[in-house]
């Protein structure tokens, strides 16, 4: 898995990168099936940081969450708990759709309720 850092507008000292990088790779714990996952910080200015997550999965599917805050690890932490709820809801369609199917086959059986 790749885990890229672009920057706009500014610098990252090498310890936020360093720590942005950290916090990214815990994604893999969420889902493993991740295979790049890029992060843009837009510096604007002392007043507002934007931090965007683009994580791209197998199979063509893709996550995008996009925060601001004055402070940007806070806005780096808010990017990525949007991350882990998109993470959640598409591991639960996943399930959801897998426990359906089974429950139809055994219904369409020929067994009368």
């Amino acid at each position: 898995m790749q885990i890229k850092i672009s920057v706009r507008h500014g610098h990252l000292s090498e310890n936020h990168q360093q720590q942005i990088r950290a916090k990214a790779e815990k994604l893999l714990h969420y889902f493993n099936r991740l295979t790049i996952i890029e992060v843009t910080v837009d510096v604007k200015d002392d007043l507002r940081k934007e931090v965007e997550f683009h994580a791209r999965a197998e199979h063509k599917h893709e996550f995008v969450a996009r925060e601001g805050n004055e402070e940007l690890m806070a806005a780096v932490d808010l990017a990525l708990d949007k991350i882990v709820q998109q993470i959640h809801r598409y591991k639960e369609k996943l399930q959801d759709h897998r426990r359906d199917r089974t429950m139809n086959a055994k219904n369409s059986g020929g067994e009368k309720d």
